[in-house]
């Protein structure tokens, strides 16, 4: 498989999962976001398209523009040897997609320009090797002209065409003057004309791909869940060691997805979650209800448990109106990072297993650690909406410092992914005069690959065997780090009315029952809960006007 040849290998202690198994696409409704990130290893066009869609990835320049790669090549390339590599780093967590079936398209994807390389390599080796220096001075022109014109399609303006024109007429006359007769005459000829028998057929081998592979692109945009096709990830032997590797990146892959541990990153946020756009808090004086009986000694983890119950009936209401899908209600470690942190670090020791944080570790961390450095806990509501393209988090922490408890909600919403990702294939068109009627014009349909894509692709099709050769060569895709595949790409969902209603509805209900979870265990416990119920009113009163705001930005 293209693209696995320089990976080191993943450690038997890395296996996630039980024995050989046919990767699946993921399912569960939430498609949109999954789909519309998978179906950029179709793309084409130009590669810093990627780019502007997210200012923080880079893309590596070529040394020889003819190599470079398109979109689509260069984002299979890079999540791949992001997401299996066996020596890559720690991921963030990708909410509202199924990073799995994002990497099966983009393996399939490799899998198919695999295809088609092979037939252009045995193509190139026909008639290039065989015609090499005639095969050498047509890339050589074709460079020039990259060189000149900028290697995006543009057009080179009258020098280049001057310069061209001079090559050509040049080309002309030495095929008409050669100062050679008999076999060698014919081979210098020859080494002119057949590389472009050959290029005609490399075209007809490139518009089928290329028609293939916007097919996927047409079918995933479409919503038809179009599955991934990737045999070569299915072990045919026990001795079969690039698929075993692909299986085992595929298990780690869903196993750090599952991880409970989140990163905190200043005014980004908490990473795969977005940042906080809204803070209430609910702080005061724990005081005994009977001045001569004190209170029953009680814990943060009490308090958070009871709340828990309570939001586990979160969608249900008094009335037949729709409201709340079932939320996903877990607990959470937050971890604090720098700002700038180039990547992560996934915790080890026996409170871990996997990349889980153990249920006792969570509990300890709970009640014990919440002054001074340190993780955090915090008891999270997700709701996933808009088919994955919007997450709503809201995040639940309970801290007891001397006579005071406090309960803090906060908000966080991750939008929808960048419309980039969300543009359907379009046929390649021109608008062209009539032949009789010359002053009415008509649109005709251009072929989806053009003279200069089908030189490029030959061009690299030989180095295709050779990842790190291309890189080299063509340059690549860098991704933004610490890398996770949804927020990497997510817009601001208060771009979007009916989007940033949403958000901003979700905190009033999670609000109030979170106070009523916690009135309740105060009551239990002996205490007075005149002045919380004081200023749980104070705070209902203040969500009436929930807007979003950059709460980790503090003006100070």
């Amino acid at each position: 498989m293209a693209g696995f040849e320089d990976f080191e290998g993943i450690e038997a202690a890395s296996d996630f999962s039980p024995g050989a198994q046919v990767p699946l696409s993921g399912s569960g409704g939430q498609t949109a976001a999954t789909q519309a990130l998978a179906s950029a290893a179709y793309r084409d066009g130009p590669v810093t398209d990627l780019v502007a869609a997210n200012d923080v990835a880079t893309v590596k320049p070529p040394r020889l523009s003819l190599f470079e790669p398109n979109l689509g090549e260069a984002f299979s390339r890079a999540v791949q040897v992001r997401l299996l590599g066996g020596a890559r780093k720690a991921l963030i967590q990708s909410f509202g997609i199924e990073p799995q079936t994002v990497v099966e398209h983009c393996l399939a994807a490799t899998r198919i320009r695999k295809d088609r390389d092979t037939r252009l390599t045995v193509i190139m080796v026909i008639f290039g090797v065989l015609f090499l220096p005639g095969t050498l001075l047509w890339l050589l022109g074709f460079q020039l002209r990259r060189a000149i014109a900028g290697a995006q399609d543009k057009r080179m303006g009258a020098f280049g065409m001057a310069a061209m024109v001079a090559l050509g007429g040049l080309a002309v006359l030495f095929m008409l003057k050669l100062p050679f007769d008999g076999l060698l005459a014919l081979y210098l000829r020859g080494m002119l004309i057949v590389p472009i028998v050959g290029w005609l057929w490399a075209k007809q081998v490139c518009e089928r791909s290329a028609k293939l592979l916007r097919g996927q692109w047409e079918q995933l945009l479409g919503g038809s869940g179009v599955g991934a096709k990737i045999p070569e990830a299915v072990p045919q032997d026990p001795g079969d060691k690039g698929a075993e590797r692909i299986r085992l990146g595929l298990a780690k892959l869903s196993a750090e997805q599952a991880s409970n541990l989140v990163y905190y990153a200043g005014p980004k946020g908490i990473l795969g979650m977005g940042t906080r756009w809204g803070s209430w808090q609910l702080a005061e004086e724990l005081v005994a209800k009977d001045p001569e009986a004190d209170i029953n000694p009680f814990r943060s983890w009490d308090v958070v448990r009871s709340i828990h119950d309570q939001l586990r009936r979160l969608e249900r209401g008094p009335l037949h109106t729709g409201g709340f899908p079932t939320p996903s209600i877990r607990h959470w470690v937050v971890s604090p990072i720098g700002e700038g942190a180039k990547e992560v670090t996934r915790p080890e020791g026996q409170e871990v297993e996997g990349y889980r944080i153990k249920d006792f570790e969570i509990q300890r961390i709970c009640n014990e650690q919440q002054f001074g450095s340190g993780n955090r806990h915090y008891l999270g509501v997700q709701f996933v909406l808009w088919d994955g393209q919007l997450v709503i988090t809201l995040l639940i922490t309970v801290t007891v410092l001397h006579h005071t408890l406090r309960i803090e909600v906060t908000g966080h919403a991750l939008g929808p992914v960048h419309p980039l990702f969300t543009t359907k294939p379009k046929a390649k068109t021109k608008e062209v005069s009539k032949s009789v009627k010359f002053w009415e014009t008509k649109e005709v349909t251009l072929p989806l690959v053009h003279a200069r894509e089908v030189v490029r692709l030959s061009a690299r099709a030989p180095f295709t065997w050779f990842p790190p050769v291309l890189d080299f060569l063509g340059g690549k895709l860098n991704l933004p780090e610490p890398f996770g595949l949804r927020h990497a790409w997510a817009d601001k969902p208060w771009r979007h009315r009916f989007m940033a209603d949403d958000a901003l509805r979700a905190a009033t209900p999670v609000l109030r029952v979170v106070h009523s979870a916690a009135m309740r265990v105060l009551e239990e416990n002996g205490c007075d809960t005149e002045q919380f119920g004081n200023r749980s009113l104070v705070l209902s009163g203040l969500v009436q006007g929930a807007e979003p705001r950059k709460a980790d930005a503090y003006d100070a």
